[in-house]
């Protein structure tokens, strides 16, 4: 049995979580471009729960932008798709289904244009949604009156110059809300519309109509969400469930979308009253900040460790006593002191906890060598800042960033072969996926003797945009690290590096 709105009827309620009949009624409030599973685990989930509870009351129309794939399983299922949410919540096991019926239609741009543009005129319409990949927030000199535009930005001017011409002031406030990874997501697309209606030679009433009429807010999503599961998971899923789903979609319990905004926002957006993963507020950088420091930094500290320890997933690294202790500490005792913004301890340390929980998730495979493609620029961007911060308050070098920064240097240290870049350490090989690779494998070819190769690249300080040896102290202690990984090995260098760092804070 495919999951279908017919089929609705023959779900056992015990299973799943059933929409209601009325919520199929509801009208269109939401444009949303991408059918990734990221939007549907996310922003479609409080949505869906908000419609539940007879909050928000609005369906999303999705748009599906690229060429790739069809539409074919949502047709089939008339758009219902189920969320098998699973992990640990403050050390608890969660597992809930829920089939989401927030999704009223998906619409192929290339195929249906005039369907958009005729949604555009809608009064209904209250909220934008886009996650086009950071590519798709960029500038692309085009006219908006293709069919249709080729970029996501002129599309999303084409829409709101409609909108302005035929309703005017009558078309109520619109709140269009990026959610691609990149700082300030909202401003950089507001000025991107701009210099697309400034190229299309919009008049001047129109940029004063976005002004009024329009607000770009900024957003930080955060939630993990692997989609569908492997062959032998899926299948069981679906005999538990009683029907099939080519839709489904695992996501982690931990949820979070900081969107910035004012009580105007709040009110339109107020699928935010049912969920605390909804967070408006005037500034979402300490939510970027808690997140690109404790949770993405905490992962480039450790994925080198990791994966030169033989450890493959996240999850199996919390189930390492030695990688488990160091995750935890350097979140306690580096990282948080350290944050370049103003956070409340508490608030910190809670946050780290989360983190802890989200890594042990056993129904996640996340892989550590993944985590390691483009190390050096994540190291840079997440790890960097907080080496500075550390700095400007202490003197003496952070214990736990020095040595993820050795195991990094270590992990680095690589060879070209067919035009890749390979790793090796203790007998084994892993592929190098960054786009510095070249530097590395430079530096260990002229110079083979790994401390020659390690003053080499650590010195490199128009490498490093910074000179590291400004540092006191922490080209000894990542000398130190270094040199115990390559003489006693990783592990034996991470239990001793252990021991005389136990202290933690809870």
């Amino acid at each position: 049995m495919i999951l279908s709105k017919e089929n609705l009827q023959h779900v056992a309620a015990t299973a799943v979580s059933l929409p209601t009949a009325g919520l199929f009624e509801l009208p269109e409030k939401v444009l949303q471009f991408g059918t990734g599973v990221l939007l549907r685990g996310l922003p479609d989930y409080f949505i869906d729960k908000a419609n539940r509870a007879g909050v928000f009351n609005g369906r999303v129309v999705v748009v599906k932008s690229t060429n790739k794939g069809d539409l074919s399983d949502f047709d089939q299922q008339d758009n219902l798709y189920t969320l098998c949410v699973r992990g640990l919540e403050k050390g608890q096991a969660v597992e809930e289904n829920i089939i989401s019926s927030a999704i009223s239609r998906v619409i192929a741009a290339d195929a249906d244009w005039s369907s958009i543009m005729e949604l555009a005129l809608s009064k209904d319409l209250k909220v934008i949604i886009s996650n086009t990949t950071e590519v798709g927030l960029s500038l692309v000199e085009e006219s908006i009156r293709q069919n249709p535009p080729v970029s996501f930005p002129a599309k999303l001017v084409a829409i709101l110059y409609k909108r302005y011409e035929m309703l005017k002031e009558a078309a109520g406030h619109l709140v269009i809300i990026p959610t691609e990874l990149i700082p300030d997501n909202g401003d950089k697309l507001k000025i991107i519309v701009r210099e697309i209606a400034a190229y299309n030679q919009l008049d001047d009433g129109f940029n004063a109509w976005l002004d009024v009429h329009v607000t770009f807010c900024n957003s930080l999503v955060d939630r993990i969400v692997p989609g569908k599961p492997a062959d032998q998971e899926l299948a069981d899923l679906t005999a538990s469930l009683g029907y099939e789903d080519q839709l489904l979609a695992m996501v982690e319990p931990y949820r979070l979308w900081a969107i910035e905004g004012d009580e105007r926002v709040a009110s339109i957006l107020s699928f935010s009253q049912v969920d605390p993963g909804v967070v408006i507020t005037s500034d979402i950088e300490k939510y970027r900040e808690l997140k690109v420091r404790l949770l993405n930094g905490t992962h480039t500290l450790s994925c080198g460790i990791a994966v030169l320890s033989g450890i493959d997933t996240v999850k199996n690294g919390m189930n390492h006593a030695a990688l488990h202790q160091y995750i935890k500490t350097v979140m306690q005792q580096d990282i948080i002191p350290a944050i370049p913004y103003e956070v409340e301890a508490q608030e910190a340390f809670a946050f780290s906890d989360v983190v802890l929980d989200r890594f042990a998730n056993p129904y996640i495979a996340h892989l550590w060598l993944g985590i390691t493609v483009q190390y050096t620029m994540k190291m840079k961007i997440r790890i960097f800042p907080l080496l500075a911060e550390h700095y400007a308050l202490n003197l003496e070098a952070p214990a736990h960033l020095a040595f993820g920064f050795a195991s990094y240097l270590l992990f680095m240290r690589s060879v070209e072969k067919d035009g890749k870049y390979y790793g090796h350490y203790n007998d084994q090989e892993y592929l190098i996926q960054d786009d510095q690779a070249t530097h590395f494998a430079s530096a260990h070819a002229a110079h083979p003797d790994p401390l020659a190769y390690f003053n080499q690249v650590f010195d490199n300080a128009a490498f490093w945009e910074t000179d590291l040896n400004d540092l006191p102290g922490f080209k000894d202690a990542v000398h130190l690290h270094y040199t115990n990984m390559t003489k006693q090995g990783i592990a034996a260098a991470l239990l001793s590096f252990n021991q005389h760092h136990s202290t933690s804070k809870s």
